[in-house]
């Protein structure tokens, strides 16, 4: 076979491969020249009934042909991939001229801002923010605080109890007020003193708030089974309930932002506190103008609790104070319903940022 003859293979070959509109049609073109049967393979297997000196030439040639087909099919490889290549781009082309989806900003929950906004309030006021377990044992959420087993009061404290009994045999429950960390603090706070004391000094007062979640078996549009409380205690040796009036009264002013405020304090009863007080608020104007709304529980620390905080009660003596931040958010707001909070709805949320 002559150059010219390898010449016009390797035109064929280019022509086929141009013609192929596809990868696969393509390949069907390869393989009739460098495939098994394919018109290069079947020169190669010829070299073999020829002089060395002949099959050095003929293969040599029969080389280049073969390579400027390779070369040919590799080109036209890269042309259909780039042609599939720009037919996808085109297809799922963007259009940069439109503006981008923006993320929306975040945050916070009005419940988070409200806890933050009542922990700044009694900061100013000297105030610590004590935090601690939402699975307690029952004597810190029920026994030490005056309210023992079988006594009548814990049926106003139903809770949620979990399968772990405690070392008295009672089960632990999910804390149905933050209550016990006052205990808890106090214990903490008179062990932080003890060498202080020891050696002729004195213990400063106890002045704390407990924000934090807590459980009870309650649910309709102003009760949740899951909730926000804040107690507050002050424990000092001439701590009184006109403390009591002059704390939470300039704290509620200072929460509504408004002077234009009054407060009631109703008898009452709770276990822990004697005696004891609902805390009642009135809007002096306002879409509230004229109307009592209790929003907290309040009292004189009951001496057997002031005991169970390692704390003798003839020397120590103060209040304490349980409000709910839910009720609090729903009011500073104008939100008319608690299950709102806890929906987790965007449009509802989105007012807060």
């Amino acid at each position: 076979m002559t150059t010219d003859e390898l010449d016009s293979i390797v035109a064929s070959a280019r022509r086929a491969f141009a013609g192929a509109a596809t990868p696969a049609h393509l390949e069907n073109a390869k393989a009739q020249f460098t495939g098994k049967a394919g018109r290069i393979t079947d020169l190669m297997k010829g070299l073999g009934a020829l002089s060395v000196e002949a099959k050095k030439a003929r293969g040599a040639a029969i080389n280049a042909a073969k390579q400027a087909i390779e070369a040919a099919l590799s080109e036209r490889r890269q042309q259909l991939a780039d042609a599939e290549l720009q037919a996808q781009l085109k297809a799922e082309a963007l259009d940069i001229s439109l503006p981008g989806r923006l993320r929306e900003p975040g945050g916070l929950h009005p419940v988070s801002l409200t806890m933050e906004r009542i922990e700044r309030i009694f900061a100013s006021m000297g105030f610590d923010v004590a935090d601690g377990p939402e699975i307690e044992s029952d004597w810190h959420s029920f026994t030490s605080l005056n309210n023992p087993p079988n006594h009548p009061a814990r049926s106003m404290q139903d809770t949620f109890y979990v399968d772990i009994d405690g070392d008295d045999g009672i089960p632990y429950n999910l804390r149905p007020h933050t209550s016990p960390m006052q205990v808890r603090y106090a214990h903490q706070h008179i062990k932080k003193y003890a060498d202080q004391v020891k050696a002729g000094g004195t213990m400063p007062e106890i002045r704390v708030i407990a924000p934090g979640r807590t459980y009870r078996v309650d649910s309709d549009a102003t009760h949740s089974p899951m909730f926000h409380q804040c107690e507050g205690l002050w424990l000092g040796e001439n701590v009184s309930f006109k403390d009591l009036k002059v704390v939470f009264t300039d704290f509620c002013r200072t929460f509504f932002e408004s002077d234009d405020l009054a407060l009631r304090f109703r008898p009452s009863f709770f276990p822990f506190t004697e005696p004891s007080a609902e805390i009642d608020i009135q809007f002096q104007s306002g879409p509230m103008a004229g109307r009592w709304l209790e929003v907290a529980g309040s009292g004189q620390v009951h001496p057997a609790v002031v005991r169970n905080m390692g704390l003798d009660p003839e020397h120590y003596i103060g209040f304490a104070f349980g409000m709910g931040p839910d009720r609090l958010t729903m009011l500073r707001y104008g939100v008319n319903d608690l299950r709102l909070f806890f929906d987790g709805d965007i449009r509802f949320l989105r007012q807060f940022r």
